[in-house]
């Protein structure tokens, strides 16, 4: 079941936002922030490797849902985010003060697309069919 890689996700989400919020702790913050987005990247590959996703999308017709296509979505536009985000930080450890406005407005976008993110995944998760002789009276 996915339900593990969306309490996974939670708990990294939890740790941005503390390293959200302890901003100054630089080595703290960048380095949380940093496997964080390593872990974001790393989540489609794990997921393709442990799932059967020709039976969820193709076979089952999931492929063409609008749960399917908005999570789909979000994750490409975390992924911008991201790529965004990296540029100004990496302007900011310039020393390039111009970019910290820049850098805390995609925060908060970060924070909002990575929570719809996985609320989005959440919302995917297909339960377990509990097979009726296998339930006893």
């Amino acid at each position: 079941m996915l339900v593990e890689t969306v309490i996974a996700s939670f708990i990294t989400y939890l740790l941005m936002l503390l390293a959200y919020f302890w901003y100054e702790k630089r080595v703290f913050h960048v380095s949380v922030m940093s496997s964080i987005v390593v872990f974001d990247l790393c989540m489609p590959f794990y997921l393709y490797a442990t799932r059967d996703w020709k039976t969820r999308l193709i076979d089952d017709g999931d492929i063409l849902s609008f749960g399917v296509w908005t999570h789909f979505g979000l994750i490409i536009t975390l992924y911008i985010l991201y790529l965004i985000q990296i540029m100004a930080g990496m302007d900011l450890l310039k020393n390039k003060e111009a970019a910290r406005t820049e850098h805390k407005a995609v925060a908060k976008g970060i924070l909002l697309i990575r929570a719809l993110v996985i609320i989005s995944g959440a919302l995917l998760i297909q339960p377990e069919i509990v097979q009726p002789e296998l339930i006893q009276p």
